[in-house]
This record gives structure tokens, C-alpha cells and sequence, in this order.
């Protein structure tokens, strides 16, 4: 697993549930390391037990938890460059909606070693969208749903995401645009914050 999303969970747990949690996390999950380097690989079964010690810890399931990182991601202003890089799909929530095919090349731009996994957008006849994850990591769907969400909110959108399907290499999402212009959503530049 890329370093990074270790380091992810790491910072997101610490930050929502404080240093301590954290630290009872990697030790229930049986493991020395208290930090990861970004760059960096690590085995996959030292982030699942990350996630099943968390899940067991603050007794919420790994898919809410996993949502809640996606969210995190995109809401946090320690970590812009993500809210910038997604942003970048288009002006709109829709025109990022279909940029998000190309968000695995994108992200590979900034992190060369970084798999995404792939997305394919298609239209539903239910007045929608639906969205197929497809992966290594299956995770990945979840932490996909809270970022969605966390960026609808960001685009001031009212958008109704509904798991359609959930399999080993991912699963597919149900997007209904309700209101572009629901609330004002967060000001967002191309040139970014001026030093």
C-alpha cells in the first residue's frame, strides 16, 4: 500500500480522535510504527489492520469510518493541494463529475506512483449518474463517497449519493444531482491563494 494513504488514515484519526486514540489504534493493531513516510510502500495487511483496529476502537464500521477519510481529505485545510487537484476537474459540480475519469491520471502528475483506481461515469435513465469504481482496493469506494460528498458541499451542490453495488474490486455509485446552486458552496481560484 502507498505510503500515503497510510499517512492519510494516520493523520485523520489522530485529528478526529486525538494522539491518544491514535496510539492505542497502532498498538492494537500489533504493529511498532506510529508514522509513515509518504512515499514510501508498505505491506497491504499493515493498513487493513490499521482499519480493523480503528473500526474495533471507536466501534464504527470501516466503511463509515473510510467515508469519513474521504470527507477529510477535501475538508481540511492542511490538505488544499487534494481540494485543488479535484477542483481543477471544472467550474461545476457536473464538470467535475466528468473529469473524474481522468482524476488517476491526474493525481499521477503529483504522486508518479500513486494508483487510483478507475472510474468510468455513465448516465442512468433515473435522471442520474453512475459512477464504477474499480480497483486494487476496495476500500477505495468508501473513501470515493465521502470525497464526493465533501466536494459536492465544496461546489455548494445538493447531490444524493446511493451505494448501488459494492464489490471485491470496488462497487458502483448512484449520483443524483438534486441543486447545482443549492448554498454558495467554497471560493475556489486556478491562479490560488495569492502569497
Amino acid at each position: 500500500m502507498q505510503g500515503l494513504i497510510n499517512r492519510a488514515i494516520h493523520f485523520f484519526l489522530a485529528d478526529t480522535y486525538g494522539q491518544q486514540v491514535w496510539a492505542d489504534i497502532v498498538r492494537d493493531a500489533g504493529l511498532e510504527r506510529h508514522a509513515f513516510e509518504a512515499m514510501l510502500n508498505y505491506e497491504d495487511a499493515t493498513t487493513e489492520a490499521l482499519l480493523v483496529s480503528a473500526s474495533a476502537r471507536l466501534a464504527l464500521p470501516q466503511a463509515m469510518l473510510l467515508e469519513d477519510l474521504g470527507t477529510y481529505l477535501v475538508s481540511q485545510s492542511a490538505l488544499e493541494p487534494v481540494r485543488r487537484l479535484l477542483r481543477f476537474g471544472g467550474e461545476t459540480f457536473l464538470e467535475f463529475l466528468f473529469s473524474l475519469e481522468d482524476l488517476p491520471d491526474r493525481a499521477r502528475l503529483a504522486v508518479p506512483d500513486l494508483v487510483l483506481p478507475e472510474l468510468r461515469l455513465s448516465e442512468d435513465a433515473a435522471d442520474g449518474y453512475r459512477l464504477d469504481c474499480r480497483g486494487d482496493w476496495p476500500a477505495a469506494f468508501y473513501i470515493l463517497q465521502g470525497l464526493l460528498r465533501a466536494m459536492a458541499d465544496d461546489y455548494g451542490a445538493l447531490v444524493l449519493l446511493e451505494p448501488l453495488e459494492e464489490r471485491p474490486d470496488g462497487g458502483l455509485l448512484g449520483v443524483r444531482l438534486l441543486d447545482t446552486a443549492f448554498s454558495a458552496g467554497r471560493s475556489f481560484s486556478l491562479k490560488g491563494p495569492l502569497a
